[in-house]
């Protein structure tokens, strides 16, 4: 059960041996009970900005390039991004280049918007439909759908579709890409799971022949078939970026990256911090169809209402309890009271530390041998 503002405050009061308050009286406290309302709210602070990288403040993002822009905004809660939060702190060597994911609702995650019901006059008389089962699916049974992608001629693509044969009645899906819906200009291909109980993944390539590229998924009989994911990107591999910092990006690349000449960008090795909480890429991006993924930690949501939950594990909450004890005890001038609340918080600080934040240390060689005799000296 998640421990709520109310319920720190009341551990705190009762610790006091002070009156605790109830969700009715928790809005109009008073004198002591304010006082340590407060005090849970500081301690909280104290707590995330000693301990930045806490699990429960994680998340994840991404970012799609765009040729010749050079810099770009690190989360806030105004990120195009769904689900961005204001950062704590950017884990910088989580920087990963990846290629654009083209199809939109490819997951299924929890509907089949996006996709176009391409069943008329083609397939049969079914109907697409959205099954939960999973991360979510499409179900197709004498049905089919389709989406139409944004590619450039002649740019090789990679595909992945993955699909359940949940009614075990050997059906197979066509996976067609071409210039309309259903048409085969770029592929033409079958998938079939035999081993029931199991997915079947095609995992292939197209050349694109046009700017705008149609995908569509097929079940041309009348037993259902599920599809997991649909993925299309362009074909190029999965970088990692190297993290300089900006002095170092200030020394060497400078000149090369605000340079008014095209010429200069390229596929982006190397990622770095500005100055006005953005990060940068170099070279510059010399296309729009990268994405930059990568990880931080988020600003904890401070407590409001006697509802509200903190941001961390109920079997941490001592550590809340325990700062906002030693700030009570300070305003009481009971030092002895304050000195042993603080050694009890920094106790259960230094166990989350251990929990959280310490990691272990790994040894690697960099020396490289040019020929030389080991024990010559000479590598």
């Amino acid at each position: 059960m998640a421990t709520t503002y109310l319920t720190l405050t009341n551990n705190v009061l009762n610790e006091l041996n002070e009156k605790e308050l109830t969700s009715t009286t928790f809005s109009s406290s008073r004198g002591i009970q304010t006082s340590v309302k407060k005090f849970v709210l500081k301690a909280m602070h104290e707590l995330y900005n000693s301990l930045s990288e806490i699990p429960d403040l994680y998340k994840s993002t991404t970012q799609d390039t765009n040729a010749g822009q050079r810099t770009y905004s690190l989360p806030s809660s105004a990120s195009p991004q769904s689900g961005d939060l204001a950062y704590r702190k950017v884990d910088w060597e989580t920087f990963r280049l990846v290629p654009k994911e083209l199809i939109t609702n490819g997951e299924f995650t929890s509907a089949i918007s996006s996709w176009t019901n391409a069943t008329t006059g083609a397939v049969g008389g079914g109907t697409p439909a959205y099954n939960s089962g999973g991360n979510g699916r499409a179900r197709l049974n004498d049905a089919a759908l389709s989406q139409s992608i944004s590619t450039t001629k002649n740019k090789s693509y990679r595909v992945q579709v993955r699909i359940f044969d949940s009614s075990s009645g050997g059906s197979s899906l066509a996976v067609k890409i071409g210039t309309s819906a259903h048409d085969t200009t770029n592929l033409s291909e079958t998938v079939t799971v035999s081993n029931y109980g199991e997915s079947k993944v095609l995992d292939t390539t197209f050349s694109a022949t046009v700017a705008t590229t149609y995908i569509t998924i097929i079940n041309s009989d009348e037993n259902n078939l599920d599809v997991d994911y649909v993925r299309v990107s362009e074909n190029i591999p999965v970088k990692k970026l190297r993290y300089v910092t900006y002095d170092n990006w200030n020394r060497m690349y400078l000149e090369r990256d605000l340079a008014n000449d095209s010429s200069a960008y390229g596929t982006p090795d190397i990622v770095y911090p500005t100055q006005d909480k953005k990060f940068g890429l170099t070279p510059v991006p010399n296309k729009s169809n990268y994405t930059i993924q990568y990880e931080y930690w988020k600003v904890h949501t401070d407590l409001s209402a006697h509802g509200d939950t903190m941001d961390l594990d109920d079997r941490f909450k001592d550590v809340i309890i325990n700062k906002a004890k030693y700030y009570a005890h300070i305003l009481r001038s009971d030092l002895q009271s304050a000195q042993l609340a603080d050694r009890e918080y920094k106790e259960t600080l230094k166990i989350m530390r251990i929990e959280f934040v310490n990691k272990a240390s790994y040894m690697t060689d960099h020396r490289v041998n040019h020929g030389g005799r080991v024990g010559s000296g000479v590598f």
